[in-house]
């Protein structure tokens, strides 16, 4: 199936009326900027472009929540930052949604997120709160960025 076919689907399965599916199914293309994917084989795209795709599916009808397992986990820093203003979009700015996700990225959670949970071993959820809230329950030192130039001799 292709790009369009996917959402097509899961349009139809979520129950939107089949007069307005046509335009749910382009706005979420837009929205995940997958014009140029649109009547690709979905497994033909790449790992990124697979990701768009199942947050596409995921938004589709504007769920009251949404549940993301690391959407952009193995993106280029690019892409990365675009898919993160997309579930901004879906979770502060539209304030249609709540989304839940999973990440293993601080930095990930730090964006998109305003509650966060730690969990152990799949099921234990050993703290919960603030960004700021579990980095001083947690946090064990400091992270030190430096750039370094390459001598000229």
């Amino acid at each position: 199936m292709t790009v369009e076919e996917h959402i097509w689907f899961y349009a139809k399965i979520k129950g939107i009326p089949e007069n307005l599916r046509a335009g749910v199914v382009e706005d979420c293309i837009i929205q995940l900027n997958l014009a140029d994917h649109r009547v690709k084989c979905a497994g033909t795209l790449s790992g990124g472009n697979k990701r768009k795709l199942s947050v596409a599916i995921a938004i589709v009808g504007n769920p009251p929540i949404i549940l993301l397992d690391e959407p952009s986990a193995g993106m280029d820093p690019e892409a990365r930052r675009f898919m993160w203003s997309v579930v901004e979009k879906i979770s502060q700015r539209d304030k249609k949604s709540a989304v839940i996700l999973t990440t293993h990225s601080m930095e990930e959670a730090e964006a998109l997120s305003t509650k966060m949970g730690i969990m152990v071993r799949g099921g234990i959820f050993r703290c919960f709160g603030s960004s700021q809230h579990i980095k001083n329950k947690f946090a064990t030192g400091y992270e030190l960025e430096i750039k370094i130039r390459k001598s000229t001799f």
